[in-house]
């Protein structure tokens, strides 16, 4: 099944069909949830839970949760505790607080001291929750804010706005246990969730119109195969336009990662400096000599008609002459385009030039440049500000780069991409992402699946050079370096382990 990615809404209309149209009981639902979160505990924590658990319950379906937990690490023989909100609970809390009472779990005021415990639950409050915690639910959360070991979020920590990832404080978890699908609040404020662990819970198929997210099993599917009988024709073309003078190494990283993710033959199409660099330190690469603009030459012409798929903008620079450059290069190509770089400061009678499919990769300010109007709902909503922008043209697909990466296209839904850490945040990433896009353009694969794939991979490429290299020590090359293992782990992953969907790795900041 796919993995959903939710706001607040829509987390809970799924829960509602749940409820109704599949009539799954939602004590059913709880349970499941409750049991999936004693059991991460037990994967996660083995030598805490000697020590015990104290479980912080709110009074609605996350304190039933909460109270899920405590029976079930009770019956597995940790000595577990709850303190409480004293509010007036949901039936299925109060019916799963009894139950627990019932087998011995204790209860800790909230505003006596705490017995020393090797984790705390904070299972507060759930998915609709926003805004500053205030008054008992404050204070409990508070609580668990000082707990000096690990804290495992139900959902998510308390004061963590699922929908928006506005973070009130207090309480940072160092592992977030939720349920069917993460939630973009998930995504958009990792720090203050530590390792998200999606459990399945036997949650119905989500509504097709929701955004989703890139795993590592569709990553694999997506991969395009090798036989064993092909040639360097059939593992596509690719042509980098780009590297004017002094900007030499943006067309290089592109040229570079296309080649690790497969292309058979790429081209550069260059500065002159550029193209001497390339046959010194990438004589791999084939090359094109142009002026960058405003028109195309013929050797640059014949290229672009060669090609399988393009790269157009690193390292290109700005102006007048090379607007007019891009529009001249979009008109001419028929192979699909990545358009990133300085080519998305084009303007949009130029980006919008020829037949073409294209793949717009902006980081914000990029975005900013090249779709202003979408541009202004950025701050507010990345995913909107992204589907916004490819309104209206079938052929656009547009990766907005960040925390997470978002695809928009108005054949699909969003597709979202969470791999990845601060490695990333160097010049040159951006290049290699560009050149990884292309290579599965030229493979066959849609501008959608391409755009997908490419993200995934320069994430992944850069959680795997990290472990080597640490955060603050990655560079683009490391990353490059890095495909390899990637493609190992693609070729031969993890098996499934139930009741875990996904488990997203704490950011890495070393």
């Amino acid at each position: 099944m796919p993995i959903p990615v939710l706001n607040a809404s829509q987390a809970a209309e799924w829960d509602e069909r749940a409820r109704t149209a599949d009539r799954i009981p939602s004590r059913v639902l709880m349970e499941a949830a409750g049991r999936a979160v004693a059991q991460l505990l037990a994967l996660e924590y083995p030598a805490a839970l000697h020590s015990g658990v104290l479980v912080a319950a709110g009074h609605g379906n996350n304190g039933g949760d909460g109270w899920v937990t405590a029976r079930a690490l009770k019956a597995g023989g940790v000595h577990v505790r709850v303190s409480e909100v004293d509010h007036e609970r949901s039936p299925d809390c109060e019916a799963n607080r009894a139950l627990a009472m019932a087998e011995g779990v204790e209860l800790v005021p909230p505003d006596t001291p705490w017995p020393e415990v090797g984790v705390v639950v904070d299972a507060i409050l759930g998915t609709g929750a926003s805004g500053v915690p205030r008054g008992a639910i404050g204070e409990l959360a508070a609580r668990v804010a000082e707990h000096a070991g690990p804290v495992v979020a139900v959902d998510g920590p308390t004061g963590l706005d699922l929908s928006t990832g506005e973070a009130s404080g207090p309480v940072r978890a160092d592992l977030t246990v939720t349920f069917g699908g993460v939630r973009r609040g998930h995504l958009l404020a990792r720090d203050w969730c530590g390792k998200v662990v999606v459990a399945d819970i036997g949650f119905p198929p989500i509504d097709p119109s929701w955004p989703r997210l890139l795993t590592d099993a569709e990553a694999a599917a997506l991969l395009p195969p090798f036989h064993p009988t092909m040639h360097k024709g059939e593992r596509g073309r690719v042509v980098i336009v780009g590297g004017a003078e002094g900007m030499a190494g943006a067309a290089l990283h592109a040229a570079s990662a296309a080649f690790a993710a497969g292309a058979g033959l790429v081209k550069v199409a260059a500065a002159p400096v550029t193209v001497q660099a390339a046959q010194t330190v990438l004589p791999d690469a084939l090359t094109v000599t142009t002026a960058l603009g405003p028109g195309l030459e013929p050797e640059l012409e014949e290229a672009i008609g060669w090609a399988d798929a393009l790269v157009l903008g690193p390292g290109l620079g700005r102006g007048e002459a090379r607007s007019l450059f891009v529009q001249a290069v979009l008109a001419r190509a028929a192979a699909p385009v990545v358009i990133d770089a300085d080519a998305l400061h084009a303007g949009g009678e130029a980006l919008r030039a020829g037949i073409a499919p294209r793949v717009f990769t902006p980081h914000p300010g990029e975005f900013a440049a090249a779709f202003p109007v979408p541009a202004e709902q950025l701050g507010e909503d990345r995913f909107a500000a992204a589907t916004a922008a490819s309104e209206g043209s079938p052929t656009f697909v547009i990766l907005l780069k960040g925390v997470p990466t978002v695809i928009a296209t108005p054949q699909h839904p969003l597709r979202v991409v969470a791999t990845g850490n601060p490695a990333l945040a160097t010049g040159g990433s951006g290049d290699l992402l560009a050149g990884f896009i292309a290579a599965f353009l030229a493979r066959g694969l849609s501008p959608y699946d391409a755009a997908g794939l490419g993200a995934y991979t320069l994430g992944r490429s850069a959680e795997l050079a990290s472990v080597h290299h640490t955060v603050r020590a990655t560079r683009p090359a490391d990353v490059l370096a890095s495909v390899p293992d990637l493609w190992r782990f693609l070729a031969d992953p993890p098996p499934y382990r139930p009741p875990i969907l996904v488990e997203l790795p704490a950011p890495a900041l070393v």
